[in-house]
């Protein structure tokens, strides 16, 4: 089997290109404890289905991305401990910074992505997560946060057709097997225009229902009934990309608390002009980093954000791209 395929199926590695950073970082396996380790060299390397494998290297393995790396570092260097927290993750995609803040005592993480789909699972069906999609990090307001969340965690209620609610047919004939007598009562029978009535009733909402015309009804899923949705956080981090973060801290810091922190990933080349940014999207001039540092402490300074830090990221951009995180406080 592909190394690489082997490390995702035996759950050493959440994605294929998590694990194929785990084989650049060193992976081995063995047969048996008699047997020497052989090296992965490549991530097409055949692995025996029977191996013991052993991570030389198991950072990379620790979050579901290396997001969660680049967060962590970051958290350790701003000094802000997550735990107990009600956190917004901007940018959520596969996941990696709730992960982080979650592995870290995170009360609860909602998350917002304009994309769909790209949550890993495992956090999914975590309860202390919050997965809104289809949402853009600019269009954001309390109340189109809080919205999104009730959509989020909500399910469509199907109307059933009920039978029992039927008008009686206004034919004698109709019930009692064709038998009919004297002494039959028909005054309670539906009349024939009522019956009628009923029959468009139900025709056109069938024909509503297959255009997606119906009125949806929704309620919250079994379990979620008391999930706090309240658009107020005590820190909120991010990860964006084709968006410079002046565009969107307007709409983050109405959601954050009174002291309430900010910790956004910061990357250059998405804050620059496309003359700036060299072949490839590599920010090539290290003297561009003042100046993007300076337009976003100003663009903070203007939305009633205190700058704590401008901090190195631990861990490059996968492009290769060198990043930074702000650190800031919502003033009282």
């Amino acid at each position: 089997m592909r190394a690489d395929v082997f490390l995702v199926e035996r759950g050493h590695a959440s994605t294929r290109s998590q694990a194929q950073r785990l084989i650049a970082a060193g992976v081995q396996w063995r047969l048996s404890p008699l047997t020497p380790w052989q090296k992965v060299a490549k991530n097409g390397d055949d692995i025996p289905d029977v191996a013991e494998v052993q991570l030389l290297d198991a950072a990379e393995a620790r979050y579901l991305s290396r997001g969660g790396l680049k967060l962590e570092g970051a958290l350790v260097a701003a000094g802000v401990d997550p735990a107990g927290l009600r956190c917004l993750d901007v940018g959520q995609s596969t996941g990696g910074f709730t992960d982080c803040l979650l592995q870290r005592g995170a009360a609860q993480v909602i998350g917002v992505d304009v994309g769909h789909g790209q949550l890993h699972e495992r956090l999914r069906h975590d309860a202390r997560v919050v997965c809104v999609e289809g949402v853009n990090a600019r269009a954001l307001t309390p109340d189109v946060l809080r919205q999104a969340c009730d959509l989020a965690l909500s399910e469509v209620i199907e109307d059933e057709e009920d039978n029992e609610t039927q008008p009686q047919a206004p034919y004698a004939w109709m019930r009692n097997g064709g038998l009919v007598d004297d002494e039959y009562d028909d005054s309670g029978d539906a009349k024939e225009h009522e019956i009628e009535h009923f029959k468009a009733e139900r025709a056109a909402k069938a024909k509503a229902r297959a255009e997606g015309a119906l009125p949806v009804q929704r309620r919250r899923r079994a379990g979620t009934e008391g999930v706090d949705i309240t658009p107020a956080f005590d820190l909120v981090t991010g990860d964006l990309s084709f968006i410079s973060l002046t565009l969107v801290l307007p709409a983050l810091v109405p959601l954050l608390k009174d002291q309430g922190q900010l910790l956004m990933l910061v990357k250059p080349q998405f804050e620059l002009q496309p003359g700036q940014v060299g072949k490839g999207g590599i920010v090539r001039d290290v003297q561009l980093y003042a100046q993007v540092e300076q337009r976003i402490r100003e663009c903070c300074d203007g939305l009633g954000l205190q700058v704590l830090a401008w901090l190195d990221s631990p861990i490059e951009g996968g492009d290769g791209n060198r990043e930074f995180f702000i650190h800031a406080r919502r003033k009282a």
